[in-house]
C-alpha cells in the first residue's frame, strides 16, 4: 500500500549514538516501506547514506510530507520553530528525558509508523507566541517560541522592575526575577517548575507567570491567546534579556517595548493512534493511577 506521507524528512541531535542509532533503524524501515528519506544537512557529518539528501530545516519544510524528529522536547522545539512556518507534520522519537512532545518509543517506533503511513494517527495543532521588541530608536526585533518567553535579568537573584499591559490596557507594574509567558504546550516545561498551572493543549490562551515577585499578592494569570501582551522595560540593566525556549534571547534595555502575540501559523504534531494526552501528564509526572 502506497504511504500517505512520501517524503520524509529526518531531524535530530548529530554525534549522539543512541539517537544515530535510531537514525539508521529509521533510514532503512523508511526505504523498506517506499518513502523518500531527506536528512538534516547537521548530521551529514555523522551518517553515511548513500541514498538520501542532505537539507537544511527551510528546504525539509518545503519538500517533505513529514519531518521525524529524533530526540528530547528541545529537540522538537528547535524543529518546531521552523517546520511550522510550512505547515509541515511533525512527529517525534524520544531520546530526551521526559518526552511531552516526543511520544514514539525509540525501540519499538516501527509499529506505530506503520499505522502513521497509512493515514492512522492523532493530529492537533499548537499555537506559537511572536516576541517582537522595539527599541527607542523605533528598531525592531522577533523571535518565536513554542513554549515560553521569559524575561528576566542575566544576574542571579537580581529584581527588574516593568510593566504589563493586555491589549493596552494596563495590567500591573511589578518588581520581580521576571516574568513567563507560556503557551499550553510550556505550561509543562519551565512555567510547571515555577508553580504555573497546566493548561491542555487545546485551549487557546496563554499564562502569564511571575518569577518571585516582591509581593504575596501577585499570582499567575491565564488569558485569551489572541490578546497583545506588552511588557515596557522600567529599569537600566546592561543583563535584562527576554529567551524563547531558553534558547534564542534579545538583549533589551531602558524603556524598550516587548510585544507577544499568536503567531498565525502553527505547529502540526502526529502522535500513534492510541494517544492520550491525560495519558502522557500522568506518566512523565508520576500522577497516581486508577483506584478501582
Amino acid at each position: 500500500m502506497q504511504p500517505v506521507f512520501n517524503k520524509i524528512g529526518l531531524v535530530g541531535k548529530p554525534h549522539h549514538k543512541a539517537t544515530l542509532s535510531s537514525f539508521k533503524r529509521l533510514h532503512s524501515f523508511l526505504n523498506n516501506a517506499g518513502c523518500a528519506v531527506f536528512l538534516d544537512q547537521r548530521l551529514s557529518a555523522s551518517l553515511n547514506f548513500d541514498d538520501v539528501s542532505f537539507i537544511s530545516l527551510d528546504e525539509m519544510g518545503k519538500t517533505c510530507d513529514l519531518v521525524i524528529v529524533v530526540g528530547g522536547d528541545g529537540n522538537m522545539l528547535g524543529a518546531a520553530r521552523v517546520l511550522s512556518q510550512y505547515s509541515t507534520p511533525v512527529i517525534g522519537v524520544n531520546r530526551g528525558n521526559l518526552g511531552f512532545l516526543t511520544d514514539l518509543n525509540p525501540e519499538q517506533f516501527e509499529q506505530d509508523l506503520t499505522q502513521v503511513l497509512a493515514g492512522e494517527y492523532v493530529a492537533e495543532e499548537r499555537f506559537l507566541l511572536e516576541v517582537t521588541v522595539k527599541d527607542t530608536q523605533g528598531q525592531y526585533d522577533s523571535l518565536t517560541a513554542v513554549n515560553e518567553a521569559v524575561l528576566h535579568s542575566g544576574k542571579v537573584a537580581h529584581m527588574m522592575e516593568f510593566e504589563v499591559y493586555i491589549d493596552n490596557n494596563f495590567m500591573f507594574s511589578q518588581r520581580a526575577d521576571g516574568l513567563i509567558i507560556c503557551t499550553p504546550t510550556g505550561s509543562t516545561a519551565y512555567s510547571l517548575s515555577g508553580g504555573g498551572p497546566i493548561l491542555t493543549p487545546d485551549l487557546e490562551v496563554v499564562c502569564l507567570q511571575p518569577m518571585y515577585p516582591h509581593s504575596l499578592s501577585n499570582r499567575p494569570i491565564v488569558v485569551d491567546a489572541n490578546s497583545t501582551i506588552k511588557l515596557i522595560i522600567a529599569e537600566q540593566s546592561n543583563t535584562t534579556s527576554i529567551t524563547c525556549d531558553g534558547h534564542n534571547s534579545l538583549n533589551l534595555a531602558l524603556a524598550d517595548e516587548i510585544t507577544i502575540h499568536k503567531k498565525t501559523n502553527k505547529l502540526k504534531l502526529l502522535h500513534p493512534k492510541d494517544y492520550s494526552y491525560y495519558n502522557v501528564i500522568r506518566s512523565k509526572l508520576h500522577w497516581g493511577s486508577k483506584l478501582y
